[in-house]
């Protein structure tokens, strides 16, 4: 069976949002695989279950009447893509989503790396840099939700990656 995400203490301040004044972190652990942070942070991210995608519309119903961003949002000659997030940087083991907006700028980083034991370690870091009050409110509206939604996405990817082949 596969393991469940677990909420780890994330770095801060992190380098991929050295401002940032929120933060959380979900780790879980897959069995060993040889799959990149781009590849892990696309499985991850790729996949929303129907109520996900409800919400996020309802998400950008709202949000929209304030002027933010969408999760229809593409920049013309726009960055590489993983699900609705642009791609900020990659390397093998890392990988950070992410933009900037009126209300809050945040990235997503997606760490994966061998825990020494036969197994692989991924973990979803969310940061957050709320730059005016909506963004406060905002984020204390959606925390509950990102959190669950964290937890059941990854928990989905080591479903799948339980799955594969193993290396």
């Amino acid at each position: 069976m596969p393991a469940k995400p677990i909420m780890v203490k994330p770095r801060m301040p992190h380098p991929a949002l050295p401002g940032a004044d929120w933060a959380d972190c979900f780790e879980l652990q897959v069995p060993t695989s040889d799959f990149t942070a781009i590849a892990a942070a696309g499985m991850i991210l790729d996949h929303f279950p129907l109520w996900v995608r409800s919400l996020l519309r309802l998400r950008d119903a709202v949000t929209g009447v304030f002027g933010l961003k969408s999760s229809e949002y593409r920049a013309p000659d726009g960055p590489e893509m993983v699900g609705f997030f642009p791609v900020v940087s990659k390397s093998d083991n890392q990988v950070v989503l992410g933009f900037d907006d009126k209300h809050l700028d945040f990235r997503v980083v997606i760490d994966v790396r061998d825990d020494g034991e036969g197994r692989r370690l991924v973990d979803a870091t969310t940061l957050v840099k709320r730059n005016i009050l909506l963004g406060k409110i905002y984020l204390a509206v959606i925390t509950p939700f990102h959190r669950l939604i964290v937890q059941t996405m990854l928990a989905d990817f080591g479903k799948r990656v339980s799955r594969l082949p193993s290396l």
